[in-house]
């Protein structure tokens, strides 16, 4: 397919050479010249704008921070819409709140562009190599277009209802995530305060019910002192408080999800914002004057 990809940042990156490697003809954007030139030099088109990639495509995808990114590169001027023609096809993949996920879908409904919300979960490693968990909002009948692209970027792709759905899932999803690191996070330290081996009580717990794709891949990380952002705090800092606007507007408690954002915000007023959000345990070891390692 032709393919515009507007958001070239740690994920859009390896997210966009997977779809070359497929074959896929890409025009890229985004207002950071370095990101667009390295995938320029593997073999993607230049795109002038949002606005030029979109026209010169089949199907846009856009992979931005936040919401109001999203809106801007879609909706704004030189935006996505300003090119995209009428049968064209819309996918955020980036991780925003359902409703503002809903509101670009109108904005592209009234230009006759269909739209797809469809966040990812697995972070650089796993968008690196091309196993991305995809969870997808919109029609059955447009899901299965792009179907192969997102064949390309991900081992699953699920289309979990209409539009908004897809965010839901993936802030669901970023819950479990957070607070499951949360809870490796008090393990590993009170392992190491109790002067026990950290990564032999890794090895003892992670065949059990303990284990889990989390534990797995984020207790080595802490273990080997290795915060180098695959997922930055910041960024899940943003996600939980997506939810838990959404859980607002619902009339929902989260107060696990809760307790594990003012986490994440400590951490960035320490400075502590765009390492790895297994940098969660370096909160736990403050505490404790206790260092979790080998």
């Amino acid at each position: 397919m032709k393919v515009g990809f507007v958001g070239l940042g740690i994920m859009g990156k390896p997210m966009s050479r997977n779809l070359m490697k497929a074959g896929h003809q890409l025009v890229v954007y985004d207002i950071v010249q370095s990101a667009v030139d390295e995938i320029v030099a593997a073999g993607a088109a230049r795109g002038a704008s949002a606005a030029d990639a979109a026209a010169r495509s089949e199907v846009t995808i856009t992979m931005l921070p936040d919401g109001p990114e999203v809106e801007a590169a879609v909706t704004g001027p030189a935006g996505v819409l300003e090119g995209a023609s009428a049968g064209s096809i819309v996918v955020d993949m980036s991780s925003i709140s359902p409703l503002a996920a809903q509101g670009v879908a109108a904005a592209c409904a009234a230009k006759g562009v269909e739209f797809l919300d469809a966040p990812v979960s697995g972070g650089e490693p796993k968008a690196i190599d091309g196993t991305l968990a995809i969870m997808v909002g919109g029609k059955q009948e447009v899901f299965d277009r792009v179907l192969p692209l997102f064949q390309c970027m991900g081992s699953s792709a699920t289309l979990t209802g209409p539009v908004g759905a897809g965010n839901v899932t993936k802030l669901a999803n970023q819950i479990m995530v957070a607070i499951n690191i949360a809870g490796v996070s008090e393990a590993l330290v009170l392992a190491a305060k109790a002067g026990l081996d950290p990564e032999v009580v890794f090895n003892a717990v992670k065949g059990g019910l303990a284990g889990s794709t989390v534990l797995n891949a984020k207790a080595p990380m802490i273990i080997g002192r290795n915060f180098k952002p695959g997922f930055r705090i910041r960024l899940h800092q943003k996600d939980l408080r997506n939810a838990l606007l959404a859980a607002e507007s619902m009339k929902v408690s989260l107060p696990f999800t809760s307790l594990a954002q003012q986490v994440l915000i400590a951490l960035m007023n320490n400075g502590r914002g765009d390492l790895d959000h297994s940098a969660i345990a370096t909160f736990i070891e403050d505490m404790a004057k206790t260092e979790v390692r080998k």
